[in-house]
């Protein structure tokens, strides 16, 4: 047995035994604030990604932007969000692809869209179409996406060239219950040996009460299209934008000719022989503008009350009330209206004010509105007498007087 030591010391196996106590302190104290700091991140999280995206302004428009937290969810994580929230974030990555110029295409397809200097709203707009738009990363979209399904489209701007199919469009776009392909899909007219499992994958993901639509203007003067749309659904809403055929043969020709400067004037591929007066209605900038004609084609395989007419001046001159009778036709709620829209008097025809989800004005792109050449006034006076009786007896058809005779 030990012998003991001096009074008031303390055991030597004292010592090690509280320098054990105290490490084994600091290690709980650790890992209580490192765990601590975890939740507190994994609740700052939870927080980024439940939170409401799309908030109402006292105004009523939508405002905000995504969250960052949005970008770093998965497959697991958007399973467990509400139905509500994954709804709002779906409209909101409509709202980013609904200002987004179309796709490009081989085909020569134009650009949609240009962002204007905010205050400047009668100014010619950016520096290019789409050149500042913001656009969500592929990723994010494909994630939230996921939720929906491709379905063939319900509706299809089916006409007509230079009509203003691309601007009806776009408008159409801003509406969170309009899905769209930007680009056109040429499939019944150019692609229908593709299937129509081809064509469905090239529409975009919608959820139950959202409409998927599509704009191929020169599905209208095929004639084979309005067999092979009744074929895919008998149901499908078909959406015609037409304008002055003399006017728009006048727009048809200048957009070739600022593709091909080199070709013939208006005048000499307006006549078979200018000195008869006999017009060439086989040039298609021409034969386009026969809407009776084309229009029989289409009655054989759609009533008249599943198509909707909308006027190409009306869209410039009342974008709001040519959107109104869309949306009805539709059947979705009015939402795009007047505040909308604004006259860009440098374009020549109106403008969003603001793109959901952006601050600044969206115009069509600058090759749209283009500078008509000057066409004789002759010419012009024989191409409206060739049209009126077809104008006319397109009136009787559609029961509208689009005015083009007045």
């Amino acid at each position: 047995m030990a012998p003991p030591g001096p009074a008031g010391a303390h055991p030597t196996s004292a010592e090690p035994l509280s320098r054990s106590i105290f490490r084994k302190f600091l290690l709980m104290l650790c890992s209580l604030l490192t765990s601590l700091y975890v939740f507190y991140c994994l609740a700052e999280r939870c927080q980024t990604l439940s939170g409401p995206v799309v908030g109402l302004s006292g105004g009523g428009e939508e405002a905000g932007t995504p969250s960052p937290g949005v970008l770093a969810g998965g497959p697991r994580e958007l399973a467990v969000w509400p139905a509500a929230a994954q709804r709002k974030r779906l409209l909101q990555l409509q709202q980013w692809r609904s200002r987004r110029p179309p796709e490009p295409r081989g085909d020569g397809e134009e650009a949609a869209w240009e962002e204007e200097t905010p205050g400047l709203a009668g100014a010619p707009g950016g520096s290019g179409a789409g050149s500042s738009v913001a656009e969500a990363p592929p990723g994010t979209l494909a994630l939230l996406l996921d939720e929906g399904s491709k379905q063939l489209p319900q509706a299809i701007i089916i006409g007509v060239k230079k009509g203003g199919t691309r601007a009806l469009l776009e408008f159409l776009r801003v509406h969170p219950d309009v899905r769209a392909v930007g680009a056109e899909p040429h499939f019944f007219d150019r692609s229908y040996d593709k299937g129509l499992a081809w064509y469905r994958d090239l529409m975009p993901r919608t959820l139950d009460g959202q409409i998927t639509m599509e704009k191929t203007p020169s599905y209208f003067v095929t004639r084979e299209a309005p067999a092979r749309i009744s074929a895919m659904s008998k149901d499908t809403k078909l959406i015609v934008v037409v304008r002055d055929p003399v006017t728009r043969a006048i727009s048809d020709y200048t957009q070739t000719l600022s593709k091909r400067p080199d070709i013939p004037t208006f005048e000499s591929l307006t006549f078979k022989n200018r000195t008869t007066g006999v017009i060439d209605t086989s040039w298609s900038a021409i034969q386009i503008g026969i809407y009776a004609k084309h229009l029989e084609h289409w009655l054989r395989h759609f009533p008249i009350g599943q198509m909707l007419f909308v006027s190409g001046e009306r869209l410039i001159s009342d974008p709001a009330g040519e959107l109104g009778r869309v949306q009805d036709f539709l059947g979705l709620k009015r939402i795009i209206t007047d505040k909308h829209f604004y006259f860009n008097k440098t374009k020549g025809f109106p403008c969003l004010k603001k793109a959901e989800g952006s601050s600044k004005p969206h115009c069509l792109g600058k090759t749209k509105g283009r500078t008509h050449p000057e066409i004789d006034r002759e010419v012009v006076q024989r191409l409206r007498a060739f049209y009126r009786p077809f104008n006319l007896k397109f009136y009787q058809m559609t029961g509208h007087d689009f005015g083009w005779d007045g």
